[in-house]
C-alpha cells in the first residue's frame, strides 16, 4: 500500500507485512526504518456483484542520522475493486495519513559554544527553533488494473498475474517545515508501476518482473528488475497435508543509485525475505558502497502466495 492505496485487497483476501531496514551504517549514524501494514477485503464477491470493498492500515517509523530526525506516520487506505470479468478487476483507492516529524538537539555543538580550546556546553548556543516537532495530514489517490489467470497444475505452471498502477501522493501538498515556513510544502509525487507473476510453462520456474517510476518536483527515480522463483514442492490439492514451498532470488537496479539483491522463501501463507542495496552513486565516497539491508515477514491469506489448490483459488478469486 506504500506503492498504491488501490492495492489494498487487490491480490489477496487478507495480508499482513512487517519490515525492518537499516542503511548507510558506514556513513555515521545509520538510518533505520520500521513499517507494518494490514489489508483485507471487507466484502466477499458474490454472483452478480459488480465489485468489492477493501481497506488497509499502514504504520511507518523512520530515524535518520545523528539528530535522530524521526518520522511517524499512520495511514488508512480505502479501496473499491470493480469486477471486469473472472480474471480482471479495476481498483481505485484513497488514503489519509496523519504524520509527525521531530528531532533531538541534545549533543549539538555550535560555534558560539567554542571557548577557544573546546566546545563548552555551559555557553548558550544562541540558536532557537520554533518547534522541534510538527504534525501534518496527507491525502492521495491511486488506481490499479489487476489480472490473474488460472494456475493449472504444477507441471503446466500456467499462472499469470499482472498489476498496472498509478498513484498521486500528497495531493494536498502538506506543510512540511520545522521553522514555520508556509511555502515549504511537499510536492505531489507521481508513481507509475507494472509488475507481475509469470509461470514458465511446463517447468517449476516463476518470473516476477517489475518496473517502478517516481517523480516529485524536479526529482525522479526509476527502478526495474526481476525475481526468479523455483517451486521446491507443490502443496497437495486434496488433503492439504503438504504445503507449497517456493524459493526466490532477484536483482533490481535503481537507476544511478544502487543494485538491489533479493531473496525470499515462501511457505504456504508465509513469506520471509531479505534484500540488500549496494550503493553505486557518488555517495560511495562516504558509504564505501555499503547501502542498506532489509528484512520482511508477510502473512498472505488467499490468492496471493504460492501455487495453491485450485479450489482455494477459485473460492477467493473475484
Amino acid at each position: 500500500m506504500t506503492l498504491c492505496p488501490a492495492l489494498a485487497g487487490a491480490n489477496s483476501e487478507m495480508q499482513a507485512v512487517v519490515n525492518y531496514r537499516k542503511q548507510w551504517s558506514t556513513a555515521g549514524v545509520p538510518f533505520e526504518t520500521m513499517a507494518a501494514s494490514f489489508d483485507s477485503r471487507i466484502s466477499k464477491p458474490k454472483r452478480g456483484q459488480s465489485g468489492i470493498f477493501a481497506m488497509g492500515v499502514n504504520f511507518y517509523n523512520d530515524k535518520a542520522g545523528f539528530r535522530k530526525i524521526s518520522t511517524n506516520q499512520f495511514t488508512l487506505n480505502l479501496a473499491y475493486h470493480l469486477i471486469l470479468n473472472r480474471q480482471s478487476t479495476l481498483g481505485v483507492g484513497l488514503y489519509g495519513c496523519y504524520g509527525q516529524r521531530g528531532f533531538s538537539s541534545a549533543g549539538d555543538q555550535w560555534m558560539s559554544q567554542y571557548d577557544g580550546i573546546s566546545f563548552n556546553s555551559a555557553y548558550a548556543s544562541g540558536e532557537e527553533f520554533n518547534s522541534p516537532n510538527f504534525s501534518m495530514f496527507d491525502v492521495g489517490a491511486g488506481a490499479v488494473y489487476a489480472f490473474t489467470s488460472k494456475s493449472g497444475y504444477m507441471n503446466q505452471n500456467k499462472r499469470k498475474r499482472l498489476n498496472i498502477g498509478f498513484t498521486a501522493f500528497h495531493l494536498n501538498k502538506p506543510y512540511y517545515s520545522f521553522i514555520d515556513k508556509e511555502d515549504e510544502r511537499l510536492d505531489i509525487r507521481y508513481t507509475v508501476f507494472v509488475n507481475g507473476d509469470l509461470g514458465i510453462e511446463n517447468t517449476r520456474g516463476i518470473l516476477q518482473p517489475g518496473i517502478y517510476y517516481n517523480r516529485q518536483g524536479g526529482h525522479q527515480e526509476i527502478m526495474f528488475g526481476t525475481n526468479y522463483g523455483y517451486i521446491l514442492h507443490e502443496g497437495s490439492r486434496s488433503t492439504g497435508f503438504t504445503r507449497p514451498l517456493t524459493f526466490y532470488i532477484g536483482i533490481f537496479y535503481r537507476l544511478g543509485d544502487a543494485f538491489v539483491a533479493r531473496t525470499m522463501f515462501e511457505y504456504d501463507m508465509f513469506s520471509l525475505g531479505f534484500a540488500y542495496d549496494a550503493n553505486l552513486s557518488d555517495f560511495t565516497s562516504a558509504t564505501n558502497s555499503v547501502g542498506g539491508f532489509e528484512l520482511f515477514l508477510r502473512y498472505n491469506f488467499g490468492d496471493g502466495g504460492g501455487f495453491r489448490q485450485a479450489k482455494k483459488i477459485n473460492r477467493v478469486r473475484f
